[in-house]
């Protein structure tokens, strides 16, 4: 545990500095937020490069975070070194003369803190019974990613083939895995690693998205309370909740105790999901990419509305535009971390771009901080990859609908939040005393422009070879608008008595269904298990008894005890491969093949030149769904080479 915080707390001190060279106006909080986000980048991008060429290595990774703390020379330069004291002396005279206000914004950091502290404590949990999670969503997505750190840790699985489809490139956003991994090389264990990533990127997360609001709004209220009503964002689920507390005939707190579903999702009307259950922790590059948005929009925001000042001593093109150089290649390593965010920024660009022509010379040197990187990694991640792309695009009205009614399904899913946000525009619009307004002259309206496009392309493309995986997307469109429900809130707030009960009521309405979806997994009332002892204990078998390349054949099933070898599988599962638009329906009618043992299984064997067979639970489980039968018989003339309860693996090569 000490480990994972100490290399994290090292890589964000390089990349608090570097915030220097691109914001004058920050605080340290936001300053060593960003630097957190920034640091995992840079390190993890250099070890990734440093592990291709020279190997995955204590030594290796120890050189990327050496050069990931090179910035920190940087405070040899005055005007940094000066604005750190700055920043330093500011911080400081926060915890000086106790004041209700303090004491109360110091509260809501702790508390934020402490809640994602729980919450992510429950992604993974380790007992003598195997392997759970306390996440409702998590029990696919957990072995996803820890098939995929193992991978870099045990499998040296450099450069990185698909763990899950043996012959591909591995072109999924990996990056905040492999830190995860480069954590474990300096100790950790994968637990620690996952935690501690968690919790640092998800507060980096909230402070910036703090940042993002006030810019936006110019109220500090509404920075305060955007990052609450996306934490714990929920449509009408909580109305469900009611009927089912009127129907259990239970005690309210008896109902709240023992909660047996979720209520933003996992019914066919309800599809939106609470972020921190269906986002964060399941998809963990959204920890890591999100952030990197918002650092970039604050800044997009700050050079869309402030006009360009007036150059009194000529500077080449580089040193004059070199802050929005730096953004740009932040920027330009999403396509390792979350390709879907930098989809949204190419959108949002284009749109800024448009609107503010007159500003062009910014805008190229932005571009060129993103192509830079971006282009690189855009084709090394095409080149070889096994998704078929033409089942990511098609017409798909709605986005996860159904044959729900547009407007019942959206009011279902969001509640308030898209009414409030119609008439917090509307106010705005209207509104004679603009001094109480975040808007100048449209600018915010045509800043949130992007964002609507992206609502309405999300409900009219398929995105994704599953529709509901637009949600990647979408979830920008909901980024942008949270801070404008948050102003009306705020707004309301400093009205009369009975604005400030609406807006109570409206800030409970717009959070209850996400809270009774994290209360459920902060209280430890979700406990699924994902692998087994007997799977644990032959993974441990196979890292110590087979090649770190070795290929295995293995039901694929998302919790197969392969995961945790870390070694290359022949295939997993199916739900992730054809979210990755990968066609496995003929590989995955070879495995079937092979482990009913016919006389074809050898001529199998030799042409996917698989070299071990797990046999387990979950294969005997997979073929049974698929009305076949497992001939262990066939395997039983292999050398068995690793036993535990009923797992066991053969040599067949």
């Amino acid at each position: 545990m000490v480990v994972s915080f100490l290399i994290i707390l090292l890589t964000t001190s390089g990349g608090t500095i570097l915030t220097y060279l691109y914001e004058k106006e920050d605080s340290l909080l936001v300053r060593v937020g960003a630097g957190n986000v920034i640091g995992s980048v840079i390190f993890g991008t250099i070890a990734f490069l440093l592990a291709c060429f020279l190997g995955f290595s204590t030594a290796t990774i120890s050189i990327a975070l050496i050069i990931s703390l090179l910035p920190l020379i940087l405070l040899a330069n005055k005007n940094i070194y000066q604005n750190l004291v700055t920043n330093l002396r500011k911080a400081r005279g926060k915890f000086e003369g106790a004041t209700l206000k303090k004491f109360l914004n110091f509260l809501y950091y702790v508390s934020i803190l402490i809640i994602l502290a729980v919450f992510f404590d429950r992604a993974m949990i380790e007992t003598k019974e195997g392997i759970f999670t306390g996440g409702s969503n998590n029990l696919g997505d957990l072995p996803f990613h820890l098939g995929a750190i193992f991978s870099f840790t045990e499998g040296n699985n450099f450069p990185p083939e698909n763990p899950s489809f043996a012959g591909a490139k591995f072109t999924y956003p990996f990056l905040v895995d492999f830190f995860a991994a480069c954590l474990m090389k300096f100790g950790a264990t994968v637990r620690d690693a996952m935690f501690w990533q968690n919790i640092t990127l998800g507060f980096s997360l909230v402070i910036l998205f703090e940042k993002f609001a006030v810019a936006l709004t110019k109220n500090r209220l509404a920075g305060k309370l955007a990052p609450v009503i996306f934490l714990f964002s929920g449509g009408l689920g909580f109305v469900i909740f009611f009927r089912d507390y009127w129907q259990d005939g239970r005690s309210i707190f008896e109902m709240i105790w023992h909660l047996e579903k979720d209520y933003t999702i996992k019914s066919e009307l309800l599809r939106w999901g609470n972020p921190l259950i269906v986002l964060f922790i399941t998809q963990r590059g959204f920890l890591l990419g999100m952030p990197i948005v918002l650092i970039v929009l604050s800044y997009l925001w700050k050079v869309f509305t402030i006009e360009n000042p007036e150059i009194t001593e000529k500077k080449s093109f580089i040193i004059h535009h070199l802050p929005f150089i730096i953004v740009g290649l932040l920027a330009g390593t999403l396509p390792l971390i979350h390709v879907h965010s930098l989809f949204v920024l190419f959108i949002v660009s284009g749109f800024l771009v448009f609107f503010k022509l007159k500003k062009w010379r910014e805008w190229i040197a932005f571009g060129i901080g993103v192509c830079v990187i971006a282009v690189p990694e855009l084709i090394w991640s095409l080149t070889g990859s096994a998704s078929n792309l033409s089942k990511f695009i098609g017409w798909h009205w709605g986005w996860d609908k159904g044959e729900t009614n547009f407007l019942l399904f959206w009011g279902a899913n969001l509640g308030l939040f898209i009414p409030l946000l119609i008439l917090g525009l509307l106010i705005a619009h209207r509104h004679k005393d603009k001094s109480e307004l975040p808007i100048t002259n449209y600018q915010l309206l045509k800043f949130y422009a992007p964002f609507a496009f992206i609502f309405l392309l999300s409900n009219s493309v398929k995105l994704a070879p599953w529709e509901w995986d637009n949600i990647k997307v979408l979830i920008y469109w909901f980024v942008a608008s949270v801070p404008l429900v948050a102003w009306l809130l705020a707004y309301l707030w400093e009205k009369k008595i009975l604005f400030k009960i609406a807006a109570i009521a409206s800030l409970i309405i717009l959070t209850l269904s996400g809270g009774l979806d994290v209360w459920r997994v902060v209280s430890m009332q979700i406990n699924y298990q994902v692998f087994s002892r007997d799977a644990v204990k032959i993974s441990e078998e196979i890292k110590r008894k087979t090649e770190p390349n070795a290929l295995f054949l293995n039901a694929p099933t998302y919790n197969s005890a392969l995961v945790l070898s870390g070694r290359r599988s022949l295939m997993r599962y199916v739900g992730h491969l054809s979210s990755y638009g990968i066609d496995y329906e003929g590989r995955e009618n070879e495995v079937k093949r092979i482990y009913e043992g016919s006389a074809l299984t050898e001529s199998f064997l030799r042409k996917t030149n698989v070299d071990y067979v797990i046999i387990s639970p979950e294969e005997k489980s997979y073929l049974l769904q698929n009305n076949l039968i497992l001939n262990e018989e066939f395997f039983a003339k292999y050398p068995k080479i690793a036993e535990s309860g009923e797992y066991k693996v053969y040599k067949v090569k």
